[in-house]
């Protein structure tokens, strides 16, 4: 059945009349998501790829009934509006692509999110994937693209990399595997959906019958699955790659890459993969052994 969109989840795109909000519209729609309308505050009125467009989520809302997911595609400085905008309007998923986001917007709204039980999957998320169904976002690429490395199956598939939520899924694809879901969490210090919350998801979707996740030293979400696993809540077979083991000859505190991913004591690359090979996961030395470790669970 895979997790976070179904074909018929209704999907607003705040931001729709710039260029990446008309972008990510087009591609969603190109796959089949069924886009119903875009927000840009002053342009209520207009129409972008055939949707119309709200000054507001509650107008939107108001005009088309029960939004399932909105994708925000914002200045940083604009997020906090619009991420509250959705939150207060009772969209129950909401997909954040937007980098920089000062760091106490982000845990505002995040905390906001979470009395509401409203998911928030980002910031800098490029978008998930459900192969067959539709997707949130850019994640994949072009359509003739996405089609080439996703295809329906029974892997569920996390990354913090952007750019490896692709490369993971195909590997995936070319080892004759599928996907039940993609999703690309964001490079961000907060995470508004984190591995645990996304383990939980696929334990309960019966189509997901394996997960591989592709992780980075820095931050102790790692940690979380350790936890989650020794209570038994999530029960499926698991393969985990986590990058940048370079990271242990560099000065703590310095940030490489992604901004969760900062060299910190105790949160480095073999320190997490230990930890999580001592509960039963499978861990990958390179992130290519992802495939041979999880395919006899496909």
């Amino acid at each position: 059945m895979a997790i976070l969109i179904q074909k018929d989840s209704a999907v607003l795109v705040q931001g729709i009349t710039g260029k990446e909000g008309q972008k990510a519209a087009a591609a969603m729609l190109e796959y089949g998501t069924n886009v119903v309308g875009g927000v840009r505050p002053g342009k209520a009125g207009e129409v972008v790829e055939g949707k119309p467009v709200y000054d507001t989520v509650q107008d939107a809302v108001a005009a088309l009934g029960q939004i399932d997911v909105s994708a925000i595609y914002v200045p940083p400085f604009a997020a906090k509006q619009a991420m509250m905008e959705a939150i207060d309007a009772g969209v129950l998923q909401i997909n954040v692509i937007v980098e920089r986001i000062p760091i106490q917007d982000t845990a505002y709204c995040l905390a906001a999110a979470k009395e509401k039980n409203i998911q928030i999957i980002g910031p800098s998320s490029l978008g998930y994937i459900a192969p067959g169904i539709g997707r949130i976002g850019v994640v994949g690429g072009p359509k003739q693209l996405a089609d080439e490395v996703f295809m329906p199956g029974s892997i569920g598939i996390i990354s913090r990399s952007g750019g490896m939520t692709n490369e993971v899924s195909w590997q995936i694809r070319k080892a004759g595997m599928g996907q039940s879901t993609a999703v690309h969490v964001g490079g961000d210090l907060l995470m508004g959906t984190t591995y645990v919350d996304l383990l939980r998801q696929f334990e309960m979707d019966e189509q997901t019958k394996a997960v591989v996740l592709f992780g980075e030293h820095g931050g102790s979400y790692e940690f979380g699955i350790v936890e989650m696993i020794q209570k038994k809540e999530f029960t499926k077979p698991l393969a985990v790659y986590v990058g940048g083991k370079f990271a242990n000859v560099l000065p703590e505190g310095m940030n490489i890459g992604h901004a969760g991913a900062i060299v910190a004591r105790g949160q480095s690359a073999e320190e997490k993969s230990k930890a999580l090979a001592a509960v039963g996961v499978m861990i990958a030395d390179k992130y290519e052994d992802l495939v041979t470790r999880i395919k006899p669970y496909a």
